[in-house]
C-alpha cells in the first residue's frame, strides 16, 4: 500500500522520510522516549536511518503503517499501527518529543490515525490495541480520552527501548465503540 497523509487541525501525519531522520535522533535522546518505548536505547543515528528505511517497507507489506506526526512543519512525534494481523487487530503506539508533550497532539494525531484505521478496507479492523509500561501515565490518560476500554495488567509482558521487562497496561477499542472517555480501574 502507498504511505497515506492524514491531516488536522494542526497537525499533518506523513511517513518520515530521510531528511527527518536528524530530528528523529534527536528525540529518541530523550531518556523518558527508551524507557517508556521499545525504541532502542542508546538510540545511535544509524537506527534513525533504518527506522526511515524500514518505514517505507512495511507501508509496502502493510505490516505497520507509521507516520511522522508534524506540527507546523517540524517533527512532533511518531504514531503508527503496528502489528497489523489478518484478524482486524493492531496496535496503536506513539511517542512525542519533549516540547510537544502536554498540548493534546496525541490525542489529534490519535484520532486522525483511529478514523483512518476503521475506515480504510484494505486494513478491515475490527479492534485497536494500546499498551503501556505500568506509570506511563500520560500515555493511558491519552488512550483513556480516546475511548479505549481497559483490559487489565500484563505481567512482564512488556520490554523498553534499554531491554528491561515491566508490567503492561492493555486497553482495547473496537470499530463499534463511541469513543467517549472511559473510567479505568487505576489511579491516573
Amino acid at each position: 500500500m502507498q504511505p497515506v497523509v492524514l491531516r488536522t487541525a494542526r497537525l499533518e501525519l506523513s511517513v518520515p522520510t530521510a531528511s527527518d531522520a536528524q530530528a528523529i535522533y534527536d528525540a529518541c535522546q530523550d531518556p523518558a522516549i527508551g524507557h517508556f518505548t521499545t525504541v532502542p536505547s542508546p538510540y545511535l543515528r544509524a537506527y534513525a536511518d533504518e527506522f526511515v528505511a524500514q518505514t517505507a517497507e512495511r507501508w509496502d507489506d502493510l505490516s505497520h503503517a507509521t507516520w511522522a506526526i508534524r506540527l507546523d512543519g517540524a517533527l512532533s512525534g511518531m504514531i503508527g499501527l503496528h502489528h497489523l494481523h489478518e484478524t482486524g487487530s493492531a496496535e496503536l503506539g506513539f511517542w512525542v518529543t519533549a516540547e510537544a508533550r502536554g498540548h493534546g497532539i496525541v490525542r489529534e494525531a490519535s484520532e486522525a490515525v483511529i478514523d483512518w484505521g476503521f475506515s480504510t478496507d484494505a486494513l478491515a479492523l475490527v479492534r485497536l490495541e494500546w499498551r503501556a509500561a505500568v506509570g506511563n501515565t500520560a500515555s493511558a490518560r491519552a488512550a483513556q480520552a480516546l475511548g479505549f476500554r481497559f483490559e487489565g495488567t500484563l505481567r512482564q509482558a512488556l520490554r523498553n527501548g534499554h531491554g528491561e521487562r515491566s508490567d503492561g497496561w492493555i486497553a482495547s477499542l473496537l470499530a463499534t465503540d463511541d469513543r467517549t472517555r472511559q473510567e479505568w480501574p487505576i489511579a491516573l
